[in-house]
């Protein structure tokens, strides 16, 4: 009887967490995206009607990893400046001396 039991519940939880993940997963890949960032919607408009269009960046991070390292140098400068000064971060302020 037990394990009748448990059946149950399990076919309860996929007869509720199936239908919501599809409907997450619907609402999410299928929704229309309508909101376009300022830049699309009145710099480049407004640079279109004066003449000007946009130039490719200097430095290009959409392609490759390089976007990655520079989030990755961060990270290791600041780790590295985190673990450097790790007991003043940590540790009671000293009272100032006279």
């Amino acid at each position: 009887m037990p394990d009748r039991k448990r059946r149950l519940k399990i076919l309860l939880l996929h007869a509720v967490l199936l239908p919501g993940l599809l409907y997450v997963y619907t609402f999410f890949t299928l929704a229309p995206h309508p909101w376009t960032g300022v830049d699309e919607a009145v710099v480049e408009k407004v640079a279109r009607e004066h003449g000007r269009e946009a130039k490719p960046p200097l430095v290009n991070t959409d392609q490759g990893d390089l976007l990655l390292f520079v989030f990755l140098g961060g990270g290791a400068v600041a780790g590295f400046a985190a673990g450097y000064f790790w007991r003043q971060l940590t540790s009671e302020k000293k009272e100032p001396r006279e």
